[in-house]
């Protein structure tokens, strides 16, 4: 039997969806018959709207794809106006303030607190300068990622962004491939470093060799949601340029065509890999869904990846002032955990106009890249305020720091994860000391097993859970060591569980301790992690209180928002009527 969600994707679905919403935003929150809220807010997701969670009834996130992360001329200015003028909500967060932009780890950017009779007008804007929601969520082609400097970068053997271009606006909107039976993700990179996360997409090309033509293997069947890791795995497939985006439409409508649509658990192709395995994956693929003959894999550059490798020579983070091939400069700022406040980011739409082409460019680390800079206004660009806050050279725990959404909006999430990641950062910087040789670190912090905030490709993971302290529940989170991408990734190792907030701080300062004292000569944080069990690793991870100070602890879920004066459920303004005026509950 079909899954519930198959079921109300059968009555409604895909671009349908629209003339829908709109009404709904016509008549008001009210018109939303409450039998049917889940059905409508699974529906809404294909037009980038998530529900957010409970005691914030009526507001939603807003999901922005841009694809490759990029974003034009004219486009940034747009998006900032609009978190300035439609993403207030009734309280303000204390660390970010009344209105802000998450960019996010698939190079998007998400906006909360829209209220939904203001969607009309925020469509209106979006498209405007070439924008959309469109297919941002639900079980279509999500935003495409790649490498960020695409087309723009000294260390690319080809330019793949034309390529995620033409994915782009051949899938998305495209009624053949809008109903899949789960989110279908592609990763599209031609750099040598690896920075489109490959490993971990739906369907993944990277840069190949095959006869004297660069093109790109194929891999498929990777991803990390919940307690389901795999990294995509090779098919034996190489493609030109030119055919990628018919493999592409092989690819997709395979997983439309056999991807499960009984148990949505089970809906990712990375099951279906596991149960046939590459070889008849690449096999079906040929036989039903390609009408030319497959190339075999050529000689792929992963000995050349170096993105999130565990390696400690330079950075490969697109964080920092590099080079392009034309002699003008791309600018990468670190923005940390990936929220940048509204009027930020307009200042920001500011200086990419002045210094710049106007482009900006989103990475899968949630920072920023100025694009298009000549080499003289460098130095006045570095000077600018801005970067004070936003620096294109940050402290290893703060470029290496992302962070979900967490219970301050999300539904899923266990535990706060914005606010907490940005009190851990700091806290690292001014307490911890890395080895002279290690320049990157990288921690993640995730709300809860869905893994938005990819924990388990960090060199510290965490991720959401409860316990008890002083015979009080309070947030804590498990911690994870030595996950990466590069060459030969793997996925962390999960040592320690249900560590209390305030605790993970001094745990993780024990655990630099402990490698500094322990490590061989020239040895890696990942090496030294792969070399030791998980019981060793885990008396070196030894929780302990500090002066941190987590005030965020107390249990979230039971908030209407965690940092109002008053977040008592009961005093939720939530539902509202679209003018921020609550609607009396039905009695």
């Amino acid at each position: 039997m079909p899954s519930k969600v198959e079921g109300w994707k059968d009555e409604v679905y895909g671009n349908e969806i629209r003339e829908h919403l709109m009404e709904f935003a016509e008549e008001g929150w009210e018109a939303i018959p409450e039998d049917e809220h889940d059905a409508w807010f699974e529906r809404f997701k294909w037009w980038g709207l998530y529900h957010q969670r409970s005691g914030q009834e009526s507001y939603f996130m807003m999901r922005i794809g841009t694809p490759n992360g990029v974003i034009k001329p004219g486009q940034l200015e747009v998006i900032g106006e609009i978190a300035r003028d439609y993403a207030r909500g009734p309280a303000d967060n204390p660390e970010f303030g009344p209105a802000v932009c998450d960019w996010t780890t698939r190079q998007s950017i998400q906006l909360h607190w829209i209220k939904l009779e203001d969607i009309p007008d925020i469509f209106e804007k979006l498209e405007s300068v070439g924008l959309s929601t469109q297919q941002a969520c639900g079980d279509s082609w999500r935003n495409i990622v790649g490498c960020p400097v695409a087309g723009k970068d000294k260390h690319e053997h080809v330019d793949a962004w034309p390529v995620a271009e033409e994915l782009h606006e051949t899938f998305k909107g495209n009624d053949d491939y809008s109903n899949l039976p789960r989110k279908w993700k592609v990763a599209i990179t031609g750099c040598d470093e690896g920075c489109g996360q490959g490993d971990i997409n739906d369907l993944a090309f990277e840069p190949a060799e095959k006869n004297g033509e660069v093109g790109f293997n194929v891999r498929v069947g990777g991803g990390l949601s919940r307690k389901e890791a795999r990294l995509a795995r090779d098919i034996d497939v190489w493609v030109p340029a030119d055919q990628a985006a018919d493999v592409a439409h092989g690819m997709s409508a395979l997983f439309r065509e056999y991807g499960d649509r009984e148990d949505r658990f089970n809906a990712r192709i990375k099951f279906l890999m596991d149960e046939w395995g590459p070889e008849k994956m690449r096999q079906v693929l040929q036989d039903e869904f390609v009408d030319f003959e497959l190339e075999t894999a050529g000689e792929d550059m992963r000995e050349k990846y170096t993105y999130n490798s565990g390696g400690q020579t330079g950075h490969n983070d697109h964080v920092g002032i590099n080079e392009q091939p034309d002699g003008n400069y791309y600018v990468g700022l670190n923005v940390l955990v990936g929220r940048m406040g509204a009027e930020d980011t307009l200042e920001l739409a500011e200086l990419a106009d002045e210094y710049g082409s106007g482009e900006v460019r989103l990475t899968q680390r949630q920072n920023v890249i100025i694009m298009d800079v000549p080499e003289d206004e460098l130095e006045e660009l570095k000077n600018e305020p801005l970067l004070d806050d936003y620096s294109p050279n940050p402290s290893p725990f703060m470029r290496g720091s992302i962070a979900c959404t967490g219970t301050e909006y999300c539904s899923l999430s266990i535990v706060e994860t914005k606010n907490r990641q940005v009190r851990y950062a700091r806290w690292l910087k001014d307490n911890v000391e890395l080895p002279a040789d290690h320049e990157d670190f990288h921690i993640h912090l995730s709300g809860c097993t869905a893994s938005c905030a990819q924990p388990q490709i960090a060199d510290v993971s965490l991720r959401g859970m409860k316990t008890r302290k002083d015979g009080e529940p309070v947030e804590a989170l498990d911690i994870g060591l030595g996950g990466g991408l590069g060459e030969d990734p793997r996925f962390a190792d999960w040592v320690e569980m249900r560590v209390p907030a305030d605790e993970v701080p001094g745990a993780i300062k024990n655990l630099v301790n402990s490698f500094k004292e322990l490590r061989e000569d020239g040895e890696t944080f990942r090496d030294f992690v792969e070399a030791r069990d998980e019981e060793t690793l885990a008396d070196l991870v030894e929780p302990e209180e500090t002066d941190y100070d987590d005030p965020y602890m107390h249990n979230t879920k039971m908030t209407w928002y965690p940092y109002a004066e008053d977040d008592e459920m009961s005093a939720s303004p939530a539902p509202t009527d679209g003018q921020g005026n609550s609607l009396e509950a039905d009695d």
